[in-house]
């Protein structure tokens, strides 16, 4: 017998052998289901259900706009109203706990795998897939599908078309325009940061006040009241370079009150708008920016324009120097006064580990939702702006 032949009764024995480890591994499964909690089994069939929704949103784009408006705008809400009388973070407080958390979840493993039963043990494995299934049925019926539908300037009838250097230069100087015009009702500090005239509870009802007219105006803004939550940690957040997080799991808008009061407006502005459902970064800038120009407030009117301004002289000094350097001559002296010291607060947390490790995660996290620029798709938001001021002009 060639030794390139399989020998028939070997091939039998193999298949039998496979059979009945299929056959095992289908009566475990089975008793794993059986044996676990009931509300465990009611997180995998909404695993299940939340992974076809993510599936159909990622094929039709159509879907994934109805869902981000019907389905999980009413989860968001939820979400939000559900945490808004907490007093402080709750997803601060959980990332505060996780080495308890995580350490209690070690000791609780190995108790149950040296002294518990097999049933104990099952439970157990039920209920962390069931907490892991949870963050991504949040996920889902949250915030997933604003990924996956149409772009914000097809919403807004914007032409998306390449941006030129002298086109960055007639929105910065508009945006220059427009602050030189309101900076004059703006309180400044000694070291020429801006101070803003209010506390933060009342910043929170001038931004829901805008918010309230940004939705009648624009029917992709979900309509919602919230609180923000302000991070009692933000001394320590600043090194990661994190001005705000949205969670989408508990449905709060998280600020870091560490940074300059300038930037803390349009920071929470942005984070109220992934709250009504805007996932993507860029976009979410431009939303804020929007909504801010609903207000009559004249310090959020100059928080957005300032910040606004910031993006777009970024992409100026890039696109030619030139022009970028021509147009400081348009600034009011306060607002070159605001730029170098928020340069002098950011010294102290420019270069840090945590930076650089918070900006790899958000990177892979936007690219895994399909948004290729990773971190550099927050400063997509100039093409917006340009777009935006363009229309204001015709």
């Amino acid at each position: 017998m060639n030794n390139n032949e399989i020998n028939p009764t070997e091939e039998k024995v193999e298949k039998n052998r496979l059979k009945s480890l299929l056959t095992r591994f289908g009566k475990g499964i089975g008793y794993f289901f059986r044996s676990a909690p009931k509300v465990c089994i009611g997180f995998f069939i909404a695993t299940a259900v939340a992974a076809v929704l993510h599936i159909l949103s990622s094929l039709f784009p159509a879907f994934a706009d109805f869902m981000i408006k019907y389905p999980c705008a009413l989860f968001r809400f939820i979400a939000a109203k559900l945490t808004m009388w907490i007093p402080f973070s709750l997803a601060e407080m959980l990332v505060i706990l996780l080495p308890i958390i995580f350490i209690s979840l070690i000791v609780c493993g190995i108790i149950v795998s040296t002294k518990g039963s097999q049933k104990q043990y099952i439970s157990m494995t039920a209920g962390l897939l069931s907490a892991i299934s949870f963050f991504y049925i949040s996920f889902v019926f949250t915030l997933a599908p604003g990924y996956k539908g149409s772009s914000l300037d097809k919403k807004l009838g914007l032409p998306a078309e390449k941006v030129t250097a002298e086109e960055l230069y007639e929105t910065a100087s508009y945006l220059t325009e427009k602050i030189n015009a309101i900076i004059g009702s703006v309180g400044f500090a000694p070291d020429g940061s801006s101070v803003m005239p209010y506390d933060l509870d009342e910043l929170n009802d001038k931004l829901n006040d805008a918010y309230k007219k940004a939705s009648a105006k624009y029917s992709f803004i979900s309509p919602l009241r919230s609180n923000l939550k302000y991070v009692i940690m933000s001394e320590p957040m600043s090194y990661t370079h994190i001005t705000g997080v949205y969670t989408y799991f508990t449905g709060e808008s998280n600020i870091n009150v560490n940074f300059p009061d300038y930037t803390i407006p349009y920071t929470a502005a942005h984070e109220l708008a992934h709250q009504r459902g805007i996932a993507r970064e860029n976009e979410a800038n431009f939303v804020a920016f929007l909504a801010s120009l609903e207000s009559d407030d004249s310090y959020i009117l100059y928080s957005a324009y300032t910040n606004m301004l910031e993006y777009v002289l970024n992409a100026l000094s890039t696109a030619d120097t030139e022009l970028y350097n021509s147009l400081w001559s348009k600034f009011d002296r306060n607002t070159v006064k605001e730029f170098n010291a928020y340069s002098l607060f950011f010294k102290k947390y420019q270069h840090s580990t945590a930076s650089t490790i918070s900006s790899a995660i958000n990177n892979s996290y936007l690219q895994s939702q399909g948004v290729k620029e990773g971190s550099r798709s927050y400063g997509l938001v100039v093409d917006l702006t340009v777009a935006y001021c363009k229309t204001l002009s015709e």
